[in-house]
């Protein structure tokens, strides 16, 4: 045991979290996404929602400085009738954190599918939110 790492961090996550370098990207899915048949690395934390596994890795992780938007999200499909309110608790946990954060950037659903496929790891989680996907730019620690 390690003191004052949240319980929710699997070694297997830490080990990911560590092997990752500048500019590498990890996925934080939500439970409908095809996190299986995309990720090149899967990290399974089903009995999870992404809020709680976003502000256990934003306690390690450093964002990306270095680019506009070190944080996507799926943007809403055209004619899908929903309003994502869970990307205002992102907001919150990505400021709290105090890593920088201007705007999410929003990704068009089949580029983000493209996207995650080189994602250097994909957790999966068993968060029912709609439109929960998010992308986290790995920077470096100064």
């Amino acid at each position: 045991m390690l003191k004052h790492i949240p319980n929710i961090l699997s070694p297997d996550l830490l080990k990911i979290l560590m092997e990752m370098g500048h500019g590498d990207e990890i996925v934080i899915a939500d439970g409908n996404f095809p996190a299986a048949s995309i990720a090149q690395r899967l990290i399974r934390l089903d009995g999870h929602n992404v809020p709680e596994v976003l502000e256990a890795i934003l306690k390690f992780f450093p964002l990306d400085i270095y680019v506009e938007n070190p944080v996507g999200l799926m943007e809403v499909v055209p004619g899908d009738n929903v309003k994502p309110t869970i990307w205002e608790e992102y907001r919150k946990i990505i400021v709290d954190s105090k890593e920088p954060f201007n705007e999410f950037e929003h990704i068009e659903r089949f580029a983000f599918y493209e996207r995650v496929k080189k994602a250097y790891a994909v957790i999966a989680t068993g968060e029912s939110a709609l439109y929960a996907n998010i992308i986290l730019k790995k920077g470096v620690v100064t």
